[in-house]
């Protein structure tokens, strides 16, 4: 098949979709198939030694944006366009919500048409548009071909939004993958960020924002802290995404905090980091903290990278329920929003090696769920069937 996939961040752009854009064309190009990547032009042509080709050319997501899908599909001949969907990544316009539609206009013979959502966020469009934003969210989905959720919550609100729409439920893989986790001088990399002898070593991975409980994540080391705790937090990678400007005021709502606290020498922020160098940080640390408001789900790409590291990890219980996220088997689960149980959590693990050790064993285990190759295998699959229809 010959696959276009469209997304509104790409790398070197800092974000979660551009990441999965990545793995996942470079996992359905290592399976056979031609995969062509139309991407913002503030992104680069990571194609050179990958097994896809990017296209970083598109410099407005608005009504322009049409006219140049057009001119590329016409030369390029696709068999289907799946649009890698977050309103933010489109510079919260409406164009590509219409684009289904749109496409369906086209004269025959037409690409097939997939979304993936990301989430079912609404965008803004324009002050007023009220309702018109649900709307443009439902719209998409049941003007597609097919689309593809990735967690159970958006598949399930998609059965009465979208109730005739072809659908499939496919989990997102690790945005940073361990690729020289073997050869990870644990020492030296927790000296490189100030950890000393056994200070307990808390992660984050991943950008901030309002959905991933930054706030509680330091209510619950000040808590730790004032029982006696001798702990650190590293934040790493980037601070915030290229894509949604409300994640900078949510940034310093968060470093307001840590200041009022008094926890400025205790948080490190490591900012971006090369694939290799945030593998040698992660595996640094002890334990992962990840308290997203919303649940644990199998949207979170940092999450995955957490379990393919092997990390003992605390999150959030899921909204709705997730057999394969196994509290005290490969994580520990604290109530969302409350950073008392959170502390609680990882005061537990910090005092039990034996846990810690168990937990980041049925991680590891539960990452081979989401490995790429199978992730592709499954979206291919799909993609097949719209085609043929």
């Amino acid at each position: 098949m010959k696959i276009c996939l469209i997304s509104g961040e790409f790398p070197p752009m800092q974000g979660g979709v551009g990441d999965y854009t990545h793995e996942l064309g470079q996992a359905m190009a290592d399976q056979g198939h031609e995969i062509l990547i139309l991407t913002s032009v503030r992104a680069a042509d990571q194609g050179a030694n990958s097994g896809y080709r990017a296209f970083p050319i598109i410099d407005d997501w608005g009504w322009p944006f049409w006219k140049k899908l057009r001119a590329f599909c016409q030369r390029e001949q696709p068999d289907l366009v799946n649009i890698q969907y977050q309103a933010a990544a489109y510079e919260m316009k409406p164009a590509i919500n219409l684009l289904p539609w749109r496409l369906r206009l086209w004269p025959a013979p037409r690409p097939a048409v997939a979304v993936t959502f990301h989430d079912l966020l609404v965008p803004f469009l324009f002050r007023g548009a009220g309702p018109v934003r649900r709307w443009s969210i439902n719209y998409l989905a049941r003007s597609a071909d097919g689309v593809i959720t990735t967690n159970e919550e958006d598949s399930a609100q998609l059965d009465t939004r979208a109730p005739g729409t072809p659908r499939r439920l496919v989990p997102i893989g690790p945005n940073v993958m361990p690729r020289s986790r073997a050869h990870v001088d644990r020492p030296a990399w927790r000296k490189r960020w100030g950890i000393k002898g056994d200070q307990l070593a808390l992660s984050y991975f991943g950008f901030l924002n309002q959905s991933k409980g930054g706030e509680e994540l330091i209510e619950a080391l000040a808590k730790l802290v004032t029982e006696g705790r001798d702990a650190r937090l590293l934040m790493i990678g980037g601070r915030v995404g290229a894509s949604d400007p409300t994640n900078l005021a949510y940034l310093h709502r968060v470093q307001a905090l840590i200041a009022r606290h008094g926890l400025t020498d205790r948080v490190v922020w490591t900012d971006y980091l090369p694939e290799e160098e945030a593998t040698a940080t992660l595996m640094a640390s002890d334990i992962c903290v990840l308290p997203y408001r919303d649940g644990v789900s199998t949207r979170r790409g940092t999450l995955m990278a957490a379990l393919v590291h092997g990390l003992p990890v605390v999150t959030t219980q899921p909204r709705v329920p997730l057999e394969q996220f196994r509290d005290g088997e490969n994580m520990l689960l604290a109530p969302p929003e409350d950073p008392d149980a959170l502390a609680a959590c990882i005061a537990r693990l910090a005092d039990d090696a034996e846990l810690r050790q168990h937990i980041g064993a049925g991680a590891e285990m539960l990452a081979q769920r989401f490995t790429w190759p199978a992730i592709a295998a499954s979206t291919l699959e799909f993609f097949a069937e719209l085609i043929t229809e």
